[in-house]
């Protein structure tokens, strides 16, 4: 049974109810990816981050497209999570005040005013903050929901991979479109 997650729990995004799920953003089981693990926060949701020098840019600096990244990835999986609705990004805006440093460790946070039932499109915002807890990269982005058939179509899922991804996205809207966890 699905429940609503308390601040701090991991939350499960839909999509790993694949077998072969493999989102270069989220998922545990892709070893060239971020492996982001959400939690969720009183106003979104957060991930912790830590770059390598497989995602290096200048030496010792991150690569600056790979904050852009979780950003973007932080903030369309809390509108799922919210909506019960798969999006895709319409818009991306990405603010530097600082660059990431290789080995350090950051906070990504996501949060958004959209609640379930809005229909879009929807606004997301997401910072990154540094070990101080300064917030060093700014996202806000703008994302379309799309219908079952679009998704379905768009994810080029199997229809036993389609109805698996179909009913976490309908236990997300019994749960009142709230995060949840498992």
């Amino acid at each position: 049974m699905t429940t609503r997650a308390e601040p701090g729990e991991t939350v499960d995004v839909p999509w790993s109810v694949l077998p072969d799920y493999q989102c270069f953003g989220c998922s545990p089981a892709n070893e060239h990816g971020l492996r982001l693990r959400f939690t969720r926060t009183p106003d979104g949701i957060e991930c912790a981050l830590r770059f390598d020098r497989t995602f290096e840019s200048y030496p010792g600096v991150v690569h600056g497209g790979m904050s852009t990244t979780v950003c973007d990835e932080i903030m369309g999986n809390l509108l799922v999570l919210r909506t019960g609705r798969s999006v895709f990004t319409t818009s991306l805006r990405t603010r530097y005040v600082s660059p990431l440093a290789i080995g350090d460790d950051y906070r990504c946070v996501a949060t958004t005013d959209v609640t379930a039932g809005d229909t879009g499109p929807f606004h997301a915002r997401a910072e990154i903050l540094d070990p101080d807890g300064q917030a060093i990269v700014f996202a806000s982005g703008s994302y379309q929901p799309m219908t079952a058939e679009q998704a379905r179509s768009a994810m080029d899922l199997s229809d036993h991979d389609a109805a698996l991804v179909e009913k976490a996205l309908a236990d997300l809207n019994t749960n009142g479109g709230d995060e949840h966890h498992g």
